[in-house]
């Protein structure tokens, strides 16, 4: 493990994505506890007043402050985008693994649910979903949970199509051990990479999906922050408070930067052909 961190910090791209990662879970679990302000304060006498050494993000019609408020709502994006793609790869995994190794009408039967999923546009199948099932916290992580679940049940059925003809799955074979013991022990550990690399992926995009819900009013529901419903507010007055969509804006982008960088140096590291190249 060690020998594994020192190989990633040198790696740049990979190194830049960790920090910038780290220093983003560190401000949002972290920075609401230093704050002279709570995400819910209102001063009607600092009403959308720019950003100052009192508000470093402004305040936004309510005299919240708009710094607190992204912690809050970061904090929130979080939970549901981490959430909903741990749901996603638990579940995707296991219908890969058990379709990619057995083949046959188990691969035809799951395969198929996974092509009804791809069907539909992400945004517009969670969408459907929140309509559907209601706008509850539980409700959002399902909804991004299945959005993302045939992906991950692609990745893994492919891989395990390549490596289950592999001379240590054949040999577990011959000395009889179980399908599922298998699956989970010689197969699963060797598929992670890519899964890791995807789940890197997926949750960038988990919350920029859960961002676009709070702002059409499908997502985390007020008076919960949420990133989506904070640009959602600033759009209403962004002539006179630009600061509010615009900083709340840059905050997600920052965040989805470490988020990539981080992810792109999982790739390089796990992968045997770039490694070689760091």
């Amino acid at each position: 493990m060690p020998r594994l961190l020192s190989g990633f910090l040198r790696h740049r791209t990979g190194a830049a994505g960790l920090f910038i990662t780290l220093f983003v879970l560190a401000a949002v679990f972290i920075g609401p506890s230093l704050l002279p302000f709570g995400p819910e304060d209102m001063d009607f006498m600092a009403t959308l007043a720019p950003p100052s050494l009192s508000h470093w993000f402004g305040t936004d019609s309510f005299g919240r402050d708009v710094l607190a408020r992204v912690l809050a709502g970061g904090q929130v994006s979080i939970f549901i985008s981490a959430a909903s793609v741990i749901l996603a790869t638990s579940v995707g995994c296991t219908m890969g693994i058990v379709a990619g190794y057995h083949g046959g009408w188990a691969d035809a039967s799951l395969m198929r649910i996974v092509d009804l999923l791809f069907a539909f546009p992400a945004f517009i199948l969670a969408m459907l979903l929140m309509v559907l099932f209601g706008f509850s916290t539980l409700n959002i992580v399902l909804a991004l949970a299945l959005v993302y679940l045939p992906i991950f049940a692609r990745i893994s059925r492919n891989t395990t199509m390549l490596i289950r003809e592999e001379p240590f799955v054949q040999a577990s074979r011959l000395m009889g051990r179980r399908p599922l013991a298998i699956m989970f022990t010689q197969i699963l550990p060797n598929i992670t990479a890519p899964i890791m690399v995807q789940a890197s992926v997926a949750l960038a995009f988990a919350i920029i999906l859960e961002a676009g819900l709070s702002f059409i009013g499908l997502g985390v529901q007020p008076p919960t922050p949420s990133l989506g419903g904070i640009m959602a507010d600033g759009r209403e007055y962004f002539g006179r408070a630009p600061w509010v969509l615009t900083l709340s804006g840059s905050a997600i982008a920052f965040a989805l930067l470490g988020i990539n960088l981080l992810g792109d140096g999982i790739r390089d590291m796990t992968d045997p052909r770039l490694k070689e190249r760091i």
